[in-house]
Protein backbone atom coordinates (compact mmCIF):
# COMPACT_ATOMS: atom_id res chain seq x y z
CA UNK A 1 0.00 0.00 0.00
CA UNK A 2 3.13 2.37 0.18
CA UNK A 3 2.89 3.00 -3.41
CA UNK A 4 -0.83 3.83 -3.79
CA UNK A 5 -0.45 7.95 -4.85
CA UNK A 6 -3.93 8.55 -3.38
CA UNK A 7 -3.31 6.83 -0.04
CA UNK A 8 0.13 8.84 0.33
CA UNK A 9 -1.98 11.74 -0.45
CA UNK A 10 -4.26 11.52 2.57
CA UNK A 11 -2.15 9.89 5.23
CA UNK A 12 -0.38 12.99 6.78
CA UNK A 13 -4.46 13.92 7.46
CA UNK A 14 -5.86 10.65 9.05
CA UNK A 15 -4.79 9.52 12.63
CA UNK A 16 -3.53 6.05 11.46
CA UNK A 17 0.40 4.50 10.53
CA UNK A 18 1.10 3.01 7.92
CA UNK A 19 3.99 0.42 8.31
CA UNK A 20 4.67 -3.01 6.34
CA UNK A 21 1.95 -2.67 4.09
CA UNK A 22 -0.75 -2.02 6.79
CA UNK A 23 -2.79 0.59 8.34
CA UNK A 24 -2.98 0.72 12.52
CA UNK A 25 -3.73 2.68 15.16
CA UNK A 26 -0.85 3.07 18.05
CA UNK A 27 -1.29 0.51 20.65
CA UNK A 28 -1.68 3.12 23.39
CA UNK A 29 -4.95 4.21 20.97
CA UNK A 30 -5.94 0.63 20.82
CA UNK A 31 -6.43 0.19 24.33
CA UNK A 32 -8.32 3.25 25.34
CA UNK A 33 -10.33 2.25 22.35
CA UNK A 34 -11.15 -1.21 23.52
CA UNK A 35 -11.73 0.51 27.24
CA UNK A 36 -14.25 3.02 26.05
CA UNK A 37 -15.54 0.06 23.65
CA UNK A 38 -16.23 -2.26 26.41
CA UNK A 39 -18.77 1.07 28.73
CA UNK A 40 -18.37 2.53 31.37
CA UNK A 41 -17.76 -0.19 33.67
CA UNK A 42 -14.27 -0.32 31.96
CA UNK A 43 -13.45 3.05 31.06
CA UNK A 44 -14.71 4.99 33.65
CA UNK A 45 -15.95 7.41 31.54
CA UNK A 46 -19.82 8.33 32.22
CA UNK A 47 -19.62 12.46 32.09
CA UNK A 48 -18.79 14.92 29.95
CA UNK A 49 -15.67 15.86 31.81
CA UNK A 50 -14.51 12.44 32.01
CA UNK A 51 -15.05 12.28 27.81
CA UNK A 52 -13.39 15.11 27.14
CA UNK A 53 -10.22 13.80 29.14
CA UNK A 54 -10.65 10.20 27.35
CA UNK A 55 -10.64 12.18 23.94
CA UNK A 56 -7.60 14.38 24.98
CA UNK A 57 -5.90 11.26 26.37
CA UNK A 58 -6.56 9.72 22.92
CA UNK A 59 -5.34 12.82 20.92
CA UNK A 60 -1.67 12.88 23.38
CA UNK A 61 -0.87 9.44 21.80
CA UNK A 62 -1.28 10.97 18.57
CA UNK A 63 0.84 13.72 19.20
CA UNK A 64 -1.74 15.66 18.72
CA UNK A 65 -0.86 18.10 21.76
CA UNK A 66 0.54 21.00 20.30
CA UNK A 67 -2.76 21.36 18.35
CA UNK A 68 -4.87 21.84 21.69
CA UNK A 69 -8.64 21.95 21.97
CA UNK A 70 -10.40 25.04 23.11
CA UNK A 71 -9.74 26.54 26.34
CA UNK A 72 -13.80 26.23 26.80
CA UNK A 73 -13.91 22.38 25.60
CA UNK A 74 -14.19 21.00 28.72
CA UNK A 75 -16.70 23.29 29.97
CA UNK A 76 -18.71 22.41 26.57
CA UNK A 77 -18.41 18.74 26.73
CA UNK A 78 -19.38 18.71 30.90
CA UNK A 79 -22.50 21.12 29.91
CA UNK A 80 -23.65 19.05 27.13
CA UNK A 81 -23.81 15.61 28.26
CA UNK A 82 -24.03 16.59 32.34
CA UNK A 83 -26.42 19.32 32.09
CA UNK A 84 -28.03 19.86 28.46
CA UNK A 85 -29.21 15.91 28.01
CA UNK A 86 -31.80 14.34 30.31
CA UNK A 87 -30.26 11.89 32.48
CA UNK A 88 -31.64 8.94 30.49
CA UNK A 89 -30.68 10.56 27.19
CA UNK A 90 -26.85 10.87 28.76
CA UNK A 91 -26.40 7.34 30.22
CA UNK A 92 -28.00 6.03 26.81
CA UNK A 93 -24.53 7.87 25.15
CA UNK A 94 -22.39 6.38 28.12
CA UNK A 95 -23.74 2.91 27.65
CA UNK A 96 -24.53 2.77 23.73
CA UNK A 97 -23.44 5.12 21.20
CA UNK A 98 -19.98 5.71 22.77
CA UNK A 99 -18.59 2.10 23.12
CA UNK A 100 -20.47 2.01 19.64
CA UNK A 101 -18.12 4.56 18.28
CA UNK A 102 -15.46 3.10 19.78
CA UNK A 103 -15.50 -0.38 18.48
CA UNK A 104 -16.00 1.16 15.08
CA UNK A 105 -12.80 3.15 15.41
CA UNK A 106 -11.04 0.23 16.36
CA UNK A 107 -11.83 -1.25 12.90
CA UNK A 108 -11.27 1.78 10.68
CA UNK A 109 -7.72 0.74 9.42
CA UNK A 110 -9.15 -2.91 8.16
CA UNK A 111 -12.36 -0.52 6.43
CA UNK A 112 -10.18 1.71 4.57
CA UNK A 113 -7.91 -1.20 4.11
CA UNK A 114 -10.98 -2.84 2.48
CA UNK A 115 -11.67 0.28 1.01
CA UNK A 116 -8.46 0.78 -1.27
CA UNK A 117 -8.75 -2.63 -2.42
CA UNK A 118 -12.18 -2.55 -3.62
CA UNK A 119 -11.91 0.59 -5.57
CA UNK A 120 -8.97 -1.21 -7.34
CA UNK A 121 -11.64 -3.28 -8.75
CA UNK A 122 -14.08 -0.72 -9.72
CA UNK A 123 -11.81 1.91 -11.57
CA UNK A 124 -8.72 1.36 -12.96
CA UNK A 125 -5.68 3.33 -13.27
CA UNK A 126 -5.45 7.16 -14.19
CA UNK A 127 -6.79 8.70 -10.80
CA UNK A 128 -8.38 5.44 -9.39
CA UNK A 129 -11.20 6.02 -6.87
CA UNK A 130 -9.72 5.60 -3.63
CA UNK A 131 -10.06 8.07 -0.72
CA UNK A 132 -7.60 10.79 -1.90
CA UNK A 133 -6.81 14.24 -1.37
CA UNK A 134 -7.80 16.34 -3.92
CA UNK A 135 -5.95 19.14 -4.90
CA UNK A 136 -7.11 22.40 -6.34
CA UNK A 137 -7.96 22.13 -10.99
CA UNK A 138 -7.80 18.38 -10.01
CA UNK A 139 -10.85 16.56 -11.18
CA UNK A 140 -11.84 13.69 -9.49
CA UNK A 141 -14.54 10.99 -7.61
CA UNK A 142 -14.18 8.98 -4.58
CA UNK A 143 -16.70 6.65 -3.70
CA UNK A 144 -17.46 5.95 -0.20
CA UNK A 145 -19.02 3.60 1.56
CA UNK A 146 -21.30 4.54 4.00
CA UNK A 147 -19.27 2.80 7.00
CA UNK A 148 -16.08 4.26 6.49
CA UNK A 149 -18.05 7.80 6.29
CA UNK A 150 -19.11 6.67 9.88
CA UNK A 151 -15.55 5.78 10.71
CA UNK A 152 -14.20 8.90 9.60
CA UNK A 153 -16.88 10.55 10.96
CA UNK A 154 -15.66 9.28 14.06
CA UNK A 155 -12.20 10.74 14.10
CA UNK A 156 -14.17 14.28 13.25
CA UNK A 157 -16.18 13.43 16.83
CA UNK A 158 -13.32 12.33 18.72
CA UNK A 159 -11.24 15.74 17.26
CA UNK A 160 -8.70 12.57 16.03
CA UNK A 161 -7.85 14.12 12.99
CA UNK A 162 -4.18 16.31 12.53
CA UNK A 163 -5.05 20.27 11.89
CA UNK A 164 -5.24 20.75 7.85
CA UNK A 165 -2.91 23.88 7.97
CA UNK A 166 -2.65 23.97 4.08
CA UNK A 167 -3.07 27.31 2.01
CA UNK A 168 -4.71 26.67 -1.09
CA UNK A 169 -10.25 31.37 -16.07
CA UNK A 170 -12.87 33.00 -16.82
CA UNK A 171 -15.64 30.87 -19.05
CA UNK A 172 -17.09 32.92 -21.15
CA UNK A 173 -21.24 32.87 -20.52
CA UNK A 174 -22.51 30.16 -23.00
CA UNK A 175 -25.13 31.47 -25.15
CA UNK A 176 -27.51 29.02 -25.59
CA UNK A 177 -31.08 30.21 -26.91
CA UNK A 178 -33.34 29.18 -24.43
CA UNK A 179 -34.21 30.36 -20.66
CA UNK A 180 -35.32 27.25 -18.99
CA UNK A 181 -38.60 26.85 -16.79
CA UNK A 182 -38.58 28.82 -13.29
CA UNK A 183 -39.98 28.06 -10.06
CA UNK A 184 -40.69 30.31 -7.67
CA UNK A 185 -41.44 28.79 -4.02
CA UNK A 186 -41.94 31.43 -1.16
CA UNK A 187 -42.02 28.61 1.34
CA UNK A 188 -39.82 25.87 2.24
CA UNK A 189 -36.39 24.66 2.18
CA UNK A 190 -33.77 23.67 -0.29
CA UNK A 191 -33.49 19.79 1.37
CA UNK A 192 -37.23 19.51 1.11
CA UNK A 193 -37.96 19.30 -2.83
CA UNK A 194 -38.67 15.84 -3.86
CA UNK A 195 -38.37 16.33 -7.67
CA UNK A 196 -34.73 14.64 -7.46
CA UNK A 197 -33.44 18.10 -8.70
CA UNK A 198 -29.50 19.07 -7.81
CA UNK A 199 -29.27 21.22 -4.64
CA UNK A 200 -26.92 23.67 -4.52
CA UNK A 201 -25.12 24.09 -1.19
CA UNK A 202 -24.52 28.03 -0.39
CA UNK A 203 -20.64 27.11 0.31
CA UNK A 204 -17.69 28.58 1.52
CA UNK A 205 -14.89 28.12 -0.71
CA UNK A 206 -13.58 24.96 2.42
CA UNK A 207 -16.10 22.91 1.76
CA UNK A 208 -18.46 23.28 5.10
CA UNK A 209 -17.42 26.55 5.97
CA UNK A 210 -18.02 26.63 9.78
CA UNK A 211 -19.90 22.74 10.14
CA UNK A 212 -17.30 21.81 12.66
CA UNK A 213 -17.16 25.07 14.88
CA UNK A 214 -19.31 28.27 15.31
CA UNK A 215 -21.33 28.30 11.65
CA UNK A 216 -25.06 27.86 11.13
CA UNK A 217 -26.47 28.95 8.59
CA UNK A 218 -27.52 27.44 5.30
CA UNK A 219 -24.36 25.09 4.42
CA UNK A 220 -23.68 23.89 8.04
CA UNK A 221 -27.32 23.64 8.67
CA UNK A 222 -27.49 21.32 5.65
CA UNK A 223 -24.21 19.62 7.10
CA UNK A 224 -26.04 19.04 10.16
CA UNK A 225 -28.74 17.46 9.01
CA UNK A 226 -27.10 15.15 7.05
CA UNK A 227 -23.81 14.53 8.53
CA UNK A 228 -22.11 12.66 5.82
CA UNK A 229 -20.99 15.57 4.28
CA UNK A 230 -18.72 16.32 7.00
CA UNK A 231 -16.35 13.94 5.44
CA UNK A 232 -15.73 15.73 2.35
CA UNK A 233 -14.76 18.26 4.62
CA UNK A 234 -11.04 15.79 4.97
CA UNK A 235 -10.04 15.59 1.18
CA UNK A 236 -11.10 18.60 -0.50
CA UNK A 237 -9.47 21.87 -0.83
CA UNK A 238 -10.61 24.72 -1.40
CA UNK A 239 -12.54 25.67 -4.49
CA UNK A 240 -10.89 27.82 -7.05
CA UNK A 241 -12.95 30.34 -8.87
CA UNK A 242 -13.47 27.94 -11.78
CA UNK A 243 -14.35 25.05 -9.43
CA UNK A 244 -17.32 23.45 -7.81
CA UNK A 245 -17.72 20.14 -5.84
CA UNK A 246 -21.03 17.44 -6.06
CA UNK A 247 -21.98 14.75 -3.25
CA UNK A 248 -23.86 11.82 -4.64
CA UNK A 249 -26.49 9.53 -2.10
CA UNK A 250 -25.54 11.44 0.80
CA UNK A 251 -29.30 10.35 3.91
CA UNK A 252 -30.63 12.95 5.96
CA UNK A 253 -31.21 11.64 9.77
CA UNK A 254 -32.49 14.64 11.20
CA UNK A 255 -35.40 17.35 11.03
CA UNK A 256 -34.85 21.15 12.08
CA UNK A 257 -36.18 24.41 13.39
CA UNK A 258 -34.96 28.01 13.19
CA UNK A 259 -32.08 29.55 11.21
CA UNK A 260 -28.84 30.62 12.61
CA UNK A 261 -29.16 31.23 16.15
CA UNK A 262 -32.34 29.75 16.43
CA UNK A 263 -31.24 27.10 15.04
CA UNK A 264 -32.53 23.63 17.27
CA UNK A 265 -32.76 20.05 16.27
CA UNK A 266 -36.70 18.83 16.29
CA UNK A 267 -36.41 15.20 15.94
CA UNK A 268 -35.41 12.22 14.21
CA UNK A 269 -36.04 12.15 10.03
CA UNK A 270 -36.92 9.24 8.11
CA UNK A 271 -34.83 9.71 4.26
CA UNK A 272 -37.66 8.38 2.08
CA UNK A 273 -35.84 9.39 -1.18
CA UNK A 274 -35.73 6.77 -4.13
CA UNK A 275 -32.63 4.43 -4.01
CA UNK A 276 -30.57 4.41 -7.12
CA UNK A 277 -29.26 0.80 -8.46
CA UNK A 278 -26.09 1.04 -6.36
CA UNK A 279 -28.45 1.29 -3.42
CA UNK A 280 -27.71 5.31 -3.08
CA UNK A 281 -30.00 8.02 -2.03
CA UNK A 282 -31.04 9.76 -4.64
CA UNK A 283 -30.09 13.34 -3.17
CA UNK A 284 -27.66 15.16 -5.54
CA UNK A 285 -25.58 18.29 -3.59
CA UNK A 286 -23.27 20.76 -5.38
CA UNK A 287 -21.46 23.69 -3.28
CA UNK A 288 -20.67 26.75 -5.11
CA UNK A 289 -19.33 29.21 -3.11
CA UNK A 290 -20.15 33.14 -3.99
CA UNK A 291 -18.56 36.55 -3.51
CA UNK A 292 -18.05 37.31 0.14
CA UNK A 293 -18.42 40.44 1.51
CA UNK A 294 -18.91 41.81 -2.35
CA UNK A 295 -20.53 45.45 -1.61
CA UNK A 296 -20.55 47.48 -5.41
CA UNK A 297 -18.13 45.24 -6.91
CA UNK A 298 -20.82 42.61 -7.58
CA UNK A 299 -21.80 45.10 -10.34
CA UNK A 300 -18.73 45.18 -12.17
CA UNK A 301 -18.87 42.94 -15.38
CA UNK A 302 -15.74 41.06 -13.64
CA UNK A 303 -17.16 39.53 -10.48
CA UNK A 304 -21.02 39.09 -12.72
CA UNK A 305 -18.75 36.42 -15.11
CA UNK A 306 -17.12 35.24 -11.52
CA UNK A 307 -20.70 34.39 -10.16
CA UNK A 308 -22.51 33.19 -13.84
CA UNK A 309 -18.88 30.66 -14.11
CA UNK A 310 -18.97 29.54 -10.49
CA UNK A 311 -22.54 28.62 -10.65
CA UNK A 312 -22.52 26.93 -13.99
CA UNK A 313 -19.34 25.09 -12.75
CA UNK A 314 -21.94 23.47 -10.33
CA UNK A 315 -24.90 23.17 -12.93
CA UNK A 316 -23.15 21.69 -15.85
CA UNK A 317 -23.32 17.56 -15.08
CA UNK A 318 -20.44 15.95 -14.42
CA UNK A 319 -21.56 12.57 -14.75
CA UNK A 320 -22.02 13.19 -18.60
CA UNK A 321 -19.20 15.34 -18.71
CA UNK A 322 -16.77 12.69 -17.04
CA UNK A 323 -17.60 9.35 -17.69
CA UNK A 324 -16.07 6.64 -16.12
CA UNK A 325 -13.51 4.07 -17.69
CA UNK A 326 -15.39 1.22 -16.39
CA UNK A 327 -19.01 0.44 -15.09
CA UNK A 328 -19.28 -0.58 -11.58
CA UNK A 329 -19.80 -4.01 -11.41
CA UNK A 330 -21.57 -6.08 -8.71
CA UNK A 331 -21.24 -3.67 -6.44
CA UNK A 332 -24.28 -2.47 -5.10
CA UNK A 333 -23.93 -1.32 -1.69
CA UNK A 334 -24.19 2.36 -0.33
CA UNK A 335 -21.91 4.44 -1.44
CA UNK A 336 -21.40 8.43 -1.32
CA UNK A 337 -19.96 10.02 -4.19
CA UNK A 338 -17.86 13.05 -4.11
CA UNK A 339 -16.80 14.65 -7.22
CA UNK A 340 -14.52 17.84 -7.27
CA UNK A 341 -14.87 19.27 -10.63
CA UNK A 342 -13.25 22.07 -12.83
CA UNK A 343 -15.37 23.04 -15.48
CA UNK A 344 -13.26 25.28 -17.87
CA UNK A 345 -13.96 22.87 -20.79
CA UNK A 346 -14.92 24.88 -24.87
CA UNK A 347 -18.72 23.90 -26.21
CA UNK A 348 -17.29 21.44 -28.67
CA UNK A 349 -15.86 19.36 -25.83
CA UNK A 350 -18.75 19.35 -24.21
CA UNK A 351 -20.50 18.21 -27.19
CA UNK A 352 -18.67 15.41 -28.11
CA UNK A 353 -18.33 14.22 -24.62
CA UNK A 354 -22.14 14.41 -24.70
CA UNK A 355 -22.03 12.23 -27.96
CA UNK A 356 -19.67 9.81 -26.15
CA UNK A 357 -21.67 9.38 -23.07
CA UNK A 358 -25.39 9.16 -25.29
CA UNK A 359 -23.89 6.20 -27.02
CA UNK A 360 -22.02 4.06 -23.73
CA UNK A 361 -24.66 1.31 -23.01
CA UNK A 362 -24.39 2.67 -19.25
CA UNK A 363 -23.26 5.49 -16.81
CA UNK A 364 -21.08 4.28 -14.08
CA UNK A 365 -22.91 6.02 -11.44
CA UNK A 366 -26.45 4.53 -12.11
CA UNK A 367 -27.49 8.61 -12.80
CA UNK A 368 -30.80 9.26 -14.57
CA UNK A 369 -31.06 11.15 -17.14
CA UNK A 370 -29.48 14.66 -17.18
CA UNK A 371 -32.06 16.24 -19.25
CA UNK A 372 -34.44 15.31 -16.53
CA UNK A 373 -32.82 17.10 -13.64
CA UNK A 374 -33.70 20.37 -12.59
CA UNK A 375 -31.81 22.80 -10.21
CA UNK A 376 -33.52 23.79 -6.22
CA UNK A 377 -31.62 26.74 -5.62
CA UNK A 378 -32.31 30.11 -3.25
CA UNK A 379 -30.78 33.01 -1.88
CA UNK A 380 -27.10 31.84 -2.59
CA UNK A 381 -24.38 34.33 -1.72
CA UNK A 382 -27.03 37.07 0.13
CA UNK A 383 -27.54 36.26 3.79
CA UNK A 384 -23.78 36.88 5.61
CA UNK A 385 -21.95 37.41 2.50
CA UNK A 386 -23.70 40.70 1.53
CA UNK A 387 -24.85 39.49 -2.32
CA UNK A 388 -27.76 41.43 -4.20
CA UNK A 389 -30.58 38.76 -3.94
CA UNK A 390 -31.88 40.07 -7.54
CA UNK A 391 -28.69 39.98 -9.23
CA UNK A 392 -28.12 36.11 -7.68
CA UNK A 393 -31.34 35.26 -9.09
CA UNK A 394 -30.87 36.36 -12.24
CA UNK A 395 -27.01 34.55 -12.05
CA UNK A 396 -27.96 31.16 -11.27
CA UNK A 397 -31.36 31.08 -13.95
CA UNK A 398 -28.76 32.29 -16.52
CA UNK A 399 -26.39 29.45 -15.23
CA UNK A 400 -28.67 26.84 -15.66
CA UNK A 401 -29.88 27.41 -18.94
CA UNK A 402 -26.55 27.38 -19.88
CA UNK A 403 -25.92 24.49 -18.41
CA UNK A 404 -29.01 23.12 -20.18
CA UNK A 405 -30.77 22.29 -16.83
CA UNK A 406 -34.39 21.79 -17.41
CA UNK A 407 -36.08 23.99 -15.09
CA UNK A 408 -35.01 25.80 -11.88
CA UNK A 409 -36.91 25.63 -8.69
CA UNK A 410 -36.42 29.50 -6.44
CA UNK A 411 -36.99 28.85 -2.74
CA UNK A 412 -37.23 32.89 -1.60
CA UNK A 413 -36.92 32.03 1.91
CA UNK A 414 -39.59 35.06 2.29
CA UNK A 415 -37.13 37.67 1.02
CA UNK A 416 -38.74 40.64 1.12
CA UNK A 417 -36.34 41.79 -2.16
CA UNK A 418 -37.92 38.86 -4.19
CA UNK A 419 -41.64 39.25 -3.73
CA UNK A 420 -41.92 40.10 -7.25
CA UNK A 421 -40.10 36.76 -8.74
CA UNK A 422 -42.86 34.92 -10.35
CA UNK A 423 -44.10 38.59 -12.30
CA UNK A 424 -40.59 39.06 -13.35
CA UNK A 425 -39.51 35.38 -14.09
CA UNK A 426 -43.41 35.12 -15.99
CA UNK A 427 -42.43 38.29 -17.84
CA UNK A 428 -39.59 37.71 -19.22
CA UNK A 429 -40.12 33.39 -20.32
CA UNK A 430 -43.33 35.41 -22.13
CA UNK A 431 -41.24 38.02 -23.92
CA UNK A 432 -39.13 34.54 -25.25
CA UNK A 433 -35.74 36.12 -24.04
CA UNK A 434 -33.08 34.05 -24.68
CA UNK A 435 -29.97 34.15 -22.03
CA UNK A 436 -28.11 36.04 -24.06
CA UNK A 437 -31.03 38.88 -23.94
CA UNK A 438 -31.12 38.57 -20.23
CA UNK A 439 -27.47 38.94 -19.55
CA UNK A 440 -27.13 41.84 -21.91
CA UNK A 441 -29.87 43.52 -19.45
CA UNK A 442 -28.05 42.83 -16.25
CA UNK A 443 -24.75 44.05 -17.65
CA UNK A 444 -26.81 47.04 -18.80
CA UNK A 445 -28.42 47.49 -15.15
CA UNK A 446 -25.34 47.00 -13.44
CA UNK A 447 -23.27 49.51 -15.33
CA UNK A 448 -25.59 51.77 -14.49
CA UNK A 449 -25.85 50.49 -10.57
CA UNK A 450 -21.99 50.39 -10.44
CA UNK A 451 -21.42 54.08 -11.91
CA UNK A 452 -24.12 55.51 -9.48
CA UNK A 453 -26.87 56.18 -11.90
CA UNK A 454 -29.41 54.02 -10.83
CA UNK A 455 -30.14 53.06 -7.08
CA UNK A 456 -33.47 50.92 -7.42
CA UNK A 457 -32.93 47.30 -7.62
CA UNK A 458 -33.32 45.65 -10.85
CA UNK A 459 -36.65 43.95 -10.81
CA UNK A 460 -38.03 47.64 -10.58
CA UNK A 461 -35.62 49.02 -13.07
CA UNK A 462 -36.57 46.39 -15.48
CA UNK A 463 -40.07 46.53 -14.68
CA UNK A 464 -41.22 49.53 -13.29
CA UNK A 465 -44.62 48.68 -14.21
CA UNK A 466 -45.11 46.37 -11.01
CA UNK A 467 -43.83 48.46 -8.40
CA UNK A 468 -46.04 51.77 -9.61
CA UNK A 469 -49.00 48.89 -9.48
CA UNK A 470 -47.82 48.16 -5.69
CA UNK A 471 -47.75 51.86 -4.93
CA UNK A 472 -51.39 52.69 -6.36
CA UNK A 473 -52.35 49.72 -3.65
CA UNK A 474 -50.83 50.98 -0.63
Amino acid sequence: MEDREDLRSILPFLPLLLRSSSLFWPSQVVEALKALGRGPLHSQVDSGELLFLAISDLRNSLCLCTQPLAPSASQGYAFFFDELMSGVESKKWFEEVIPALANLLLRFPSLLEEHYQSTDMIVDGEGGAGLRLLESQEAGIVFLRQELVAALLCCSLFCLFPDDNRTYKDLPPINFDELFAFETHSSGVIEDQSGGALEVDFANKYLGGGALRRGCVQEEIRFMVSPELIVGMLFLPSMAENEAIEIVGVERFSSYTGYASSFRFSGGYVDKRDIDELGRRKTRIVAIDALCGPGMRQYREKFLLREINKAFCGFLSQTTHQPCRKILQDNRSSELVYASTSTSVEVSKVQSADEAFRNSPKSCHGEEQHDSIGVATGNWGCGAFGGDPEVKTIIQWLAASQALRPFIAYYTFGSEALRHLDQVADWILSHQWTVGDLWNMLIEYSTLRWKGETNVGFFKWLLPSIHKHDAGMD
